[in-house]
């Protein structure tokens, strides 16, 4: 089975296009090498994904003959990301909740921010 199409499948991309442009990209990779979209996959095949800059590590443990449901991914693909990796998508997601900005700035914190940058 294609990477692209299995990429697909198992629902680590929305559409084949996008799983299709992420190989051609460099995003996934067995064996530590970039792998183009057609590259055939078989079971036990071990690969990485980098997505939103963490780099998932998968292990495939059955190819699906269509697309399949999010309940039952677990039957087709095992997730051995490093636990590092997923501290690190914590950390990104705390990261970007404490920079949102509110608007504008009042007249307060204006002064304020000006008061900070001149000292």
């Amino acid at each position: 089975m294609r990477i692209d199409l299995f990429l697909w499948y198992s629902r680590i991309y929305k559409s084949r296009t996008i799983s299709s442009n992420a190989c051609k990209k460099g995003h996934v990779k067995i064996n530590s090498k970039s792998v183009k979209p057609s590259h055939d996959i078989f079971i036990g095949t071990i690969f990485t994904v980098k997505k939103n800059q963490i780099l998932n590590k998968f292990k495939i443990l059955d190819l699906p003959n269509s697309r399949v449901g999010a309940k039952i991914l677990n039957l087709y693909l095992m997730d051995i990301t490093p636990k590092s990796e997923n501290e690190k998508k914590e950390i990104l997601s705390n990261s970007k909740d404490n920079f949102k900005f509110k608007g504008k700035p009042s007249k307060k914190e204006r002064r304020d921010i000006n008061n900070f940058l001149n000292e």
